[in-house]
């Protein structure tokens, strides 16, 4: 037979689940992929063949 769970207790679940909940959302917003790093335009050395 189940147990009756004290109202704070419930509220503590609550409340930690919650938690969990926006640090996974927060995790997940910030794992997406990472931007990709322009090319820097050197400076071409042209070899001088004579």
């Amino acid at each position: 037979m189940l147990e009756r769970t004290r109202t704070a207790e419930r509220y503590a679940r609550g409340f930690t689940a919650a938690l969990v909940a926006v640090a996974t959302l927060l995790l997940a917003a910030n794992a997406g992929p990472a931007r990709a790093e322009t090319p820097q335009t050197e400076p071409q050395v042209v070899a001088n063949s004579r």
